[in-house]
């Protein structure tokens, strides 16, 4: 069950939105979404799947994990489509021109790759935008078009072409953190011989919202707390290693610097990019939204306020919310259960030295 936000909360959030010039790139009217984008190529690759090099090439590649899709396109006819894509992706993403190739191929399971070696005959889609999609169109080699359910894996391999949402999700978070610091100007405190962190030595959830043709999930967190201003700040945290749902990492990851923080309170949320976001208007929402709260002389819960920066559009898939963890303090040395159930996380203090 997703969170919804507030519709009085989020309209006063879009018209203050309406009002930024935050430019980390340049927003235009585009007919395009990632799904357009992603379903264009992979109509364009099944023609291509008529040439038998270019079927030996995939049955080679088997590419469980993901590849550029430009490695499928051996005989250099899709260059131009794809070069295109990769430049559209950028912009619907929010993210700066030229700063990544985005797209990528990969097959849906890895039970695919032995089908594929065994000879059968590969199905090439772009991967469903919408979590609770019943059913996704795929193209047959030459581009006939089927449609597959998302119920259960199809017998047929399938090549999704998407995004590499690791990538955009680190591209993203520099946009985010960009956005947020440019609206305030205070500088973290220096202390002789270094600060205290939080460190997270442990997590776990059990549930990342991701369906099996999503591929891996791409979690990020956003850290809330107000600044030594008493101004509300966001930082961002990428968790590139969390893909998988009921499995446990250990990746002893600062997640709070305590240097930037007035109060010794922070929020956590934990959110997962489905491949659709644009970074840019999450960053410009979070600004609005931020930009509401006033220091009262106490700390107060910022969690509602930074799911509330979500426009309501965006949480029918993009970005999930996963979890929350809400009163992290400096002190903080636990393992306990987020606000939903769904998120397990040991913390720890840990001193952050100078050299």
């Amino acid at each position: 069950m997703r969170t919804r936000p507030l519709r009085a909360i989020l309209l006063a959030f879009a018209l203050a939105s309406s009002t930024l010039t935050i430019t980390a790139n340049t927003v235009s009217a585009t007919p395009n979404t990632v799904s357009e984008i992603t379903d264009g190529v992979a109509r364009a690759l099944s023609a291509e799947l008529l040439d038998p090099s270019v079927r030996a090439n995939l049955v080679q590649l088997a590419p469980v994990t993901a590849v550029d899709t430009a490695r499928l396109d051996i005989r250099g006819r899709l260059v131009g489509t794809i070069d295109r894509a990769d430049t559209d992706l950028l912009t619907v993403k929010g993210l700066p021109a030229g700063s990544a190739r985005l797209l990528q191929a990969r097959l849906g399971t890895q039970a695919m790759a032995d089908e594929l070696r065994h000879g059968a005959t590969p199905l090439v889609a772009a991967t469903p935008s919408d979590d609770n999609a019943t059913d996704f169109t795929a193209y047959e080699p030459g581009g006939k078009a089927v449609k597959l359910s998302t119920a259960s894996v199809p017998i047929q391999p399938v090549v999704f072409v998407d995004v590499d949402v690791k990538t955009a999700t680190r591209l993203g978070m520099a946009v985010i953190d960009n956005a947020t610091h440019k609206s305030r100007r205070t500088p973290d405190a220096v202390t002789a011989g270094g600060y205290w962190a939080t460190q997270i030595t442990s997590i776990r959830f059990g549930d990342v919202e991701e369906p099996w043709f999503k591929g891996d999930a791409e979690i990020f967190a956003i850290v809330g707390g107000f600044d030594l201003n008493g101004d509300v700040r966001a930082d961002t945290v990428d968790m590139p290693y969390l893909d998988d749902e009921n499995h446990t990492y250990y990746p002893n990851q600062l997640v709070v610097h305590w240097n930037r923080y007035k109060y010794n309170a922070a929020d956590i949320v934990f959110m997962e990019d489905d491949g659709d976001t644009n970074y840019l208007q999450l960053a410009q929402a979070l600004v609005a939204a931020l930009a509401y709260i006033a220091d009262l002389g106490a700390y107060a819960p910022l969690v509602d306020a930074i799911l509330q920066a979500m426009p309501a559009s965006w949480w029918t898939d993009d970005p999930d919310f996963v979890d929350a963890c809400y009163t992290v303090t400096r002190e903080a040395n636990w393992t306990r259960n987020c606000a939903r159930g769904n998120g397990t996380l040991s913390v720890r203090p840990f001193w952050v030295s100078e050299l």
